[in-house]
């Protein structure tokens, strides 16, 4: 079977999406969901659909300078907007990358893999969770939000060809284990 390849929105829809998003978050505490995804000091942390940076920014604050973020989006809209914040506030501990599910990253090099609000835009998911489960270290995390999407599917997805287990449930918050 082929692989379905996700379209990105139009820049219009983009920058409707991203100030929904900005209101959305006046009212939660980014690092706070992150430090309960298992986000620490030291490692590496792939966002993956970042959009405007929302956890990418955060996530490079807690993994602080020995630790690195990769900020992926199929949009050149979200990430020009991470890299503009990040040099803004001075951040040098993000990486962007422009693509569509392949990460190009190294086998095993991430510890926490996030997917927040995004889940539900992937047409093909799939191949994503396989990329995720090669990047993603042993016993890693993989961190979704069920956003528009029941989290019982998400459960489903996730631990389709035993690649990832749950580990951990918190409302909307699932994190998984590789295994």
């Amino acid at each position: 079977m082929a692989e379905q390849k996700s379209e990105t929105m139009s820049n219009t829809v983009y920058r409707l999406m991203a100030l929904a998003l900005a209101c959305t978050y006046l009212f939660m505490n980014a690092r706070k969901q992150l430090l309960k995804s298992g986000v620490k000091e030291g490692q590496t942390v792939l966002d993956y659909g970042c959009g405007p940076g929302f956890y990418a920014l955060p996530a490079a604050g807690i993994v602080g300078d020995k630790g690195s973020v990769y900020a992926l989006d199929i949009h050149p809209l979200a990430i020009k907007s991470v890299r503009r914040k990040a040099n803004k506030k001075g951040i040098t501990n993000i990486s962007t990358i422009l693509s569509d599910k392949d990460t190009g990253l190294p086998d095993r090099s991430v510890d926490v893999a996030l997917v927040y609000d995004a889940i539900h835009m992937i047409k093909d998911r799939e191949p994503l969770i396989r990329e995720l489960h090669r990047v993603t270290k042993p016993k890693g995390i993989l961190s979704i939000t069920a956003e528009h999407i029941k989290a019982e599917d998400v459960i489903k997805i996730a631990e389709k060809d035993n690649l990832f287990s749950l580990r951990e449930r918190q409302r909307k918050l699932l994190n998984f284990e590789r295994k």
